[in-house]
């Protein structure tokens, strides 16, 4: 099934997808961020500003890197539960946890409907996920909920980056390169293919700072990194009318 064609995600072809290629993931990450996707998540966690002994939230966990490290942050007195779709990127999660001895809870569950009581975690984080889901702002409404209001909301995503020469070279790698880099090492091309179909959907920097902020979370900055290719946004959650 080719997806490089469709940009817009459907939830069952995307959760396949996942789960296809779900035992190279972390591999292919590594491959296609030169190593350094470690160190922009470990930005985007202290963007959290969590603290010793808090609740966080990774939302489109996959297998798991970004909740270890917020789990890093938070300590043993802390808890951190990551939720994802797909059942195979919470099997690798659940085995990376026990191998690493860090208690995280992983729970399938749908980014636009988590099922938490509003204000359960001091913060909430998602990398490289969100991107995957049509219902943008519904993804950050739910985050906005489950976050006690002046937590932090993070979002570390792939953006498109508008000035030369940074321009020049996405398109060379992301077009080219990743979608021969994923023939050769996950054995899915589509699903190479459908990674800067998605970015090229995906609202730019500015345009993801307006979603957060109409879906109530107030004081919205953002960062770009590694020369406009990622961008690192966050802000702070508010009490909104509906809460219960």
């Amino acid at each position: 099934m080719n997806m490089s064609a469709k940009a817009a995600p459907e939830p069952e072809r995307i959760k396949t997808m996942f789960d296809g290629i779900a035992g190279r993931y972390d591999l292919m990450n590594s491959v296609i961020s030169a190593g350094r996707h470690h160190q922009w998540r470990r930005l985007a966690v202290a963007a959290t500003a969590l603290a010793p002994g808090m609740t966080a939230l990774d939302v489109c966990c996959g297998t798991g890197d970004m909740a270890f490290a917020l789990a890093d942050r938070v300590g043993p007195a802390g808890k951190v539960t990551g939720v994802d779709f797909s059942p195979r990127m919470l099997e690798i999660a659940k085995s990376k946890a026990k191998k690493r001895g860090q208690a995280v809870e992983f729970r399938h569950g749908d980014a636009t409907r988590l099922e938490f009581k509003p204000g359960s975690f001091d913060a909430c984080a998602a990398g490289f996920g969100v991107r995957n889901i049509p219902q943008l702002a519904d993804v950050f409404s739910e985050m906005n909920r489950v976050v006690r209001p002046g937590g932090r909301i993070v979002c570390l995503e792939i953006t498109r980056p508008v000035k030369p020469p940074f321009r020049q070279f996405y398109r060379l790698w992301f077009d080219a390169v990743v979608p021969a880099l994923g023939r050769m090492i996950s054995r899915h091309e589509s699903a190479y293919s459908y990674l800067p179909a998605s970015v090229r959907r995906f609202p730019p920097a500015p345009g993801l700072a307006a979603v957060m902020r109409k879906a109530g979370i107030k004081q919205v900055e953002y960062r770009l990194l590694a020369g406009g290719i990622i961008a690192l946004h966050w802000g702070r959650a508010t009490k909104m009318s509906n809460d219960k």
